[in-house]
């Protein structure tokens, strides 16, 4: 099983502001869409929550929600009560698969403690917009990555913004 993570942030590593995405960069969305589909994606209840509901569960891909709550249901998802539990139905079930950690700030914290992750895929916004969910620290310095994607401010985006794919150094 391969654990990646995917996320964009700002320049000061915010990924939301009262539990919403910030920015509106459709070509960061279809390059978050065609990279997780066909694969296996965790969040924590409240990213879960504040993907509108015409898009829950994600489609094409099997939805893992985390949630403490015991009696949390999310329809057409599968719930635990931690990141730990979900990893283990999936190794127990599937060693094939590919699975994305894709927030929120908590899940990839976890994610990166654990030291579970072998890729990442992470999209640096170019502005500040005073966000209250952070990624959280990050040392680079056991990984190599390449920018694999550029985007200029153009009439879709008013934002620019690189994507990086991070490897673990062997």
């Amino acid at each position: 099983m391969k654990i990646k993570l995917i996320v964009a942030y700002d320049q000061e590593k915010g990924i939301g502001k009262n539990n919403d995405l910030m920015w509106n960069l459709p070509r960061d969305m279809r390059f978050f869409k065609e990279t997780t589909e066909g694969s296996v994606v965790i969040m924590g209840r409240k990213n879960y929550d504040s993907i509108p509901e015409k898009y829950r569960p994600l489609p094409n891909r099997q939805n893992i929600v985390l949630s403490r709550n015991q009696s949390f249901e999310a329809p057409g998802c599968l719930t635990f009560q931690s990141l730990e539990k979900a990893l283990e139905y999936l190794k127990e079930t599937d060693e094939q698969r590919t699975v994305f950690i894709i927030g929120g700030g908590q899940i990839y914290r976890e994610a990166l403690v654990m030291g579970v992750v072998d890729e990442m895929y992470i999209t640096e916004v170019d502005h500040v917009f005073g966000a209250d969910t952070f990624f959280p620290e990050l040392d680079l310095m056991d990984w190599e990555g390449e920018e694999i994607l550029r985007q200029e401010v153009d009439d879709k985006h008013a934002y620019p913004f690189r994507t990086k794919h991070y490897f673990k150094q062997a």
